[in-house]
């Protein structure tokens, strides 16, 4: 589209950039299942860095170029309605990624509760309680 009009060739690249940025991350992603060693402290980085790449990047870079596209009067309307569009998909990854990051964090925590109520256990007596 940007091609054939010859404008708004600064926005589709800016859209691309930011929708590919995370990309690496999602791929690092899949290497660390695929060999095991995800449920690492490399897979916690990973995933803290993808979901604070993917918030600033496209969620708060994204509103800026979004709210330059639209008081710009040069982008035609069809190219204002795409740009909406893209930042509305964008919110919806985000609320996944945030349910997902919220999962993760409640898990890890839970886990983390359950290590220092046996670490105090094992404390006051000297063994660990069994279940």
């Amino acid at each position: 589209m940007a091609l054939v009009l010859g404008e708004s060739g600064t926005e589709v690249n800016a859209v691309l950039f930011g929708s590919e940025i995370t990309n690496p991350l999602l791929q690092m992603r899949w290497f660390l299942r695929e060999t095991g060693h995800y449920h690492s402290f490399t897979g916690d980085v990973v995933d803290f860095l993808f979901v604070a790449l993917f918030t600033g990047v496209r969620i708060g870079v994204g509103a800026r170029l979004l709210f330059c596209e639209m008081v710009s009067p040069k982008p035609k309307g069809f190219v204002k309605v795409g740009g909406v569009a893209m930042y509305a998909v964008s919110w919806c990854f985000m609320f996944s990624i945030w349910r997902f990051a919220w999962r993760k964090s409640i898990k890890k925590y839970h886990a983390w509760r359950s290590r220092r109520r046996e670490e105090r256990q094992l404390k006051r007596n000297g063994h660990l309680k069994t279940r």
